[in-house]
Formats: C-alpha cells, structure tokens, sequence
C-alpha cells in the first residue's frame, strides 16, 4: 500500500517538473549518489514538492515573508517584554516567554525554505543532510510545545485551584526543572523518530510531495518497508500528544468546577480570563495535527492545508491571541514601547 501511494504522489509532482520544462528523471540523476554498497543510501538529494494547490508567484513569497517577518516580530516582541517588564514576573508569563521562542523557531524551521520554493526550482532542493536537520527540528520544537501546553495548564490549575499554595508549589526552581524537563524529552522524542526515519534506504525517487521534511511523506520514498515505522510513529506521537491532552483536559475539567464555585460574576470572569489564551491556542495546536498523523495514508494535498495551519499560521496568532486577551500583556507593552519612544527621543540631537 505504500509503495502505491508513493509512486501516485510522484506521478503528481512529475506532472509540476514536466510543465515547468523538466522531467523527474533528469531531477533525480542530479540528486542521487552511485554505490555499490545496498545497505547506503544513495539519495544525495531531496526535492520539496511545495505547495502543492499552489502555484510558484512571487506575490506568494511576499505573503510568507509578512507572514514570517510578523511571526517572528511579534513572538520576539513578547519574549523581549517578559524579559525586561518586572510586572510580568510569574510563572505564567515565564512559561509564555518559552513559548514565543519556540514558536519563532518553529516557524523559521520551515517559512524560509518554502519562501525560497516560491522564487526557484534550486529554492525547492534540500540536501539529505538538511533533510534530517530540519525533521529533527521541527519535531523537536512541536513536541516541546506540546509538553509546554501542559505544563502551561497544570500552572493554571494550581493558581485557581490551589490559590494559597500556588507560590510554594510553582515557585522559581520549578519553574526552571519543568521548562528544562519540557525541552529534554522534546529532544529525545525528536532523536527517537528521526533516527528511525533514517535509518531506511533511501534509493530514489527523492521527490518529497510536502513542503518540508516530515515524517509522513519521508517514508513514502523509503526503499524498504517502512511499515513498522509507521506504527511505531503513529503509536508514539499518539501516546504523546493524548496523554498531554488528556492531562490538559482533567486540567480544565478541575478549574472550570472552582469558578463555577466563585460567587460573584466578576470574580468568575476575570478566573477565566486568565486561561481562555491558552485553551484557544492549545486547540488551534492540536487539531491540525491529528488530521494529519491519524491519517499517514492521506494525500500530502490534504495533509498540506492543516499542516500550513499549524507549522506557519498558529505560532503567527499566539502573540495576537496573548496580548489581545490579557490586560497584564498590553500595560507590559505599552510601557515598553513608551520606554522605547522616549530613550529614542532623549538620544536624537536637538534641531
């Protein structure tokens, strides 16, 4: 059944080569290393297929860039005001500061490379080195946001649930162990699939039908069965990502019973307040995904849409979605950039 999907997923990018004036075949000898040796694998060389409901446009480059100038502005935005603001001091915001360095890095983890498809056929080309390179990170940092996403709702739990204990239990060392903890099994999930990933012979065909190196359209160019790779991924990232909803869940299930137990209105509003951010984005986070890693059989043009949604719109909405929804985030900004106005105007020279 592989094989099968992997050789109609070529045919359609070959369709791509053959308008633009190319042939898969001239591609791939470009792409592929002679051996002799079977058990190395002779792909030198892999190409991105892209976007494929999209057709290569410049305008379509400028898109992205606004997208990933946008991205990266506002998450460093927020990360340099919770660094420097001393009213943003609690757990809460420190774990937001994390958050907003994963996102930019997500986001440039694969922005760029599909920016460069846009421009050029080479833009389009990934060397295999550069291929685990960027499947090792990008799982790296989607799998520690994923961790983060709990850690982020336990924090919730216990400064609604358990107000008088709150600063013993998540004090500063805490904070510290659990952001470490997230970012270590982040990196070992990520070294555990992409050395499975890689571990197969890679022979050609080299034409990735995605628009980055991801796990899914990866083993489809596989030259052995990678049946028992698929399970193991599927089982995996499944455990991890209904474990850590699960976790978030029995969370939420937890704060929703104490406001309701809040007596006044206003008191229940400004409870909720604080975790309605990060239930909108841990739903725009894990619904993509789970439309994409439940079917590993689906077509990469309809894996495509929600991947986009997840690896390059999500992490450009999260600082929308955090300062839009919090008052504390908007004093923290405002003072910042009045900050920033005034030592601009101090050091300018009197006319």
């Amino acid at each position: 059944m592989i094989f099968q999907e992997r050789d109609t997923a070529i045919d359609s990018v070959n369709v791509t080569f053959v308008a633009k004036g190319m042939t898969s075949c001239s591609v791939c000898e470009k792409m592929t290393m002679a051996t002799q040796n079977p058990n190395q694998t002779v792909v030198s060389h892999f190409f991105l297929a892209g976007l494929t409901y999209t057709a290569e446009h410049p305008s379509l480059f400028l898109l992205f860039l606004l997208i990933y100038s946008i991205t990266v502005a506002g998450n460093l935005l927020i990360l340099l005001t919770v660094g420097s603001d001393s009213h943003l001091r609690s757990p809460m915001y420190h774990f937001l500061g994390h958050l907003s360095f994963l996102d930019a890095c997500l986001s440039t983890v694969t922005v760029p490379k599909v920016m460069a498809g846009q421009l050029t056929l080479d833009g389009k080309v990934i060397s295999f080195e550069g291929c685990v390179v960027q499947l090792y990170c990008f799982h790296f940092l989607a799998s520690t946001e994923c961790f983060l996403y709990t850690v982020m709702a336990y924090d919730r739990y216990l400064a609604i649930c358990q107000p008088l204990h709150y600063s013993v239990y998540m004090n500063r060392k805490m904070c510290a162990v659990l952001a470490g903890i997230t970012w270590a099994i982040g990196a070992t999930h990520a070294a555990i699939h992409t050395s499975l990933t890689f571990r197969l012979r890679y022979c050609g065909p080299c034409h990735i039908a995605y628009f980055f190196c991801d796990i899914p359209p990866v083993l489809k160019l596989a030259c052995t069965d990678a049946t028992s790779n698929e399970l193991v991924m599927l089982a995996s990232i499944g455990i991890v990502a209904a474990g850590c909803l699960i976790l978030i869940v029995i969370s939420y299930v937890f704060i929703v019973a104490a406001v309701l137990c809040i007596r006044t209105a206003q008191g229940r509003q400004r409870a909720f307040s604080t975790c309605t951010a990060h239930l909108t984005v841990v739903l725009l986070y894990y619904v993509p995904p789970v439309c994409i890693y439940l079917q590993p059989h689906s077509s990469e043009a309809g894996a495509g849409a929600p991947a986009v949604f997840y690896t390059i719109i999500t992490p450009m909405l999260n600082p929308f979605i955090y300062t839009l929804r919090n008052k504390e985030m908007k004093r923290a900004l405002q003072r910042l950039l009045c900050s920033s106005f005034q030592e601009s105007a101090a050091g300018s020279p009197p006319p």
